[in-house]
């Protein structure tokens, strides 16, 4: 009987302590299956997180790098900018037509046509934009340091923030313009445009009161390519060039109205010239601007080289007796939205 009794509580105890094994193990898995069922539910979420981050998950220098991939907004728009063009009454009828057709259309409001006679079929045309500078209608480096002299004071007594000056043989891309300039402070001295000579000019510095006179160089934009001036440098060259001293200058360096520019701001004010390769004149040969390139340019230009050879940019479209200056076919090629292209 006693070993009976003994075996029974053996018995007991061994299956006491399979119960609690089998306690403790069940219990374990269940926690395991909780902690693995965590565990998959954060790295379903770190997965996710790179596409939306709590700031309080966002590593140290993560927002910065966040905000610089984000575009900046421009610093320029078209009401922002003086446009100026340059023109004499004897190429009125022959060279405004095609711009007042074209990119005239594209900021009415802001172009403005610098003339040397009164004309009020061309006043009209316009919307009033035609100013008789009273200038002489020759070519010479005074009437066109005249006229330059207009145009810079003009823009100064306008609210405006560039100043940009163009030629009548110019087309201008209005909104790659704008663009260009929206990547500049007008608060900052900005001089844009594009030389076409392969050095700095050189020229006797008459300002010089030593006997033995030296060189001075300095570059300069060609004004038959466009050119613009931040209002932070225009100021600056107020009480040098303001009031009409800008004809003065040009008279004592006895140099047109582009280079007298250039000479004031790079010589006289010691500021450099940003070359713009996208701004073009006709001193360019425009067949070698490749057509999946237009958007991107600012300016063309035309010339003819002879009676039998022009140049002008290279693009299909209007029959050349209709558009000789291929400026039309390149607007509807920029701007093919326009009622006179071709569908």
């Amino acid at each position: 009987m006693p070993r009976f009794k003994t075996f029974l509580q053996a018995l007991t105890l061994l299956a006491a302590a399979v119960y609690v094994t089998l306690f403790i193990y069940q219990r374990n898995v269940t926690v395991a299956s909780q902690i693995t069922n965590t565990e998959q539910v954060e790295v379903g979420w770190q997965e996710r997180a790179p596409r939306s981050l709590s700031k309080d998950y966002v590593e140290p220098g993560a927002a910065e790098a966040g905000s610089t991939a984000t575009p900046k907004p421009p610093l320029a728009r078209s009401r922002d900018v003086f446009i100026s063009v340059k023109t004499t009454g004897h190429y009125h009828r022959a060279r405004l037509p095609v711009i007042l057709k074209t990119w005239f259309q594209l900021a009415k409001d802001q172009i403005w046509f610098f003339t040397d006679t009164d004309d009020p079929e061309f006043q009209q045309k316009t919307n009033g934009h035609m100013i008789n500078t009273n200038c002489s209608s020759s070519h010479n480096r005074k009437a066109l340091c005249c006229k330059m002299s207009v145009e810079f004071d003009v823009f100064l007594n306008s609210d405006k923030k560039w100043f940009c000056h163009f030629d009548d043989d110019n087309y201008v891309n209005v909104p790659r313009l704008v663009r260009l300039l929206g990547d500049f402070s007008h608060q900052e001295d900005w001089y844009l445009g594009k030389p076409s000579i392969r050095a700095p000019l050189e020229i006797l510095n008459r300002e010089s009161k030593a006997i033995a006179k030296q060189n001075i160089s300095f570059w300069f934009a060609t004004g038959g390519a466009g050119f613009c001036l931040s209002r932070s440098l225009a100021l600056k060259m107020l009480p040098l060039a303001g009031d009409g001293k800008f004809m003065s200058i040009g008279e004592k360096i006895r140099l047109p109205d582009d280079v007298t520019m250039g000479y004031i701001i790079e010589h006289l004010l010691r500021k450099p010239l940003t070359v713009v390769d996208q701004f073009h004149s006709h001193l360019e040969p425009m067949k070698f601007l490749r057509q999946d390139t237009f958007h991107d340019q600012i300016t063309f230009s035309y010339s003819r080289y002879s009676k039998e050879e022009v140049n002008v940019v290279k693009i299909d479209g209007f029959d050349h007796r209709i558009d000789p200056t291929r400026f039309l076919s390149l607007h509807c090629f920029l701007f093919p939205y326009y009622t006179f292209c071709p569908r």
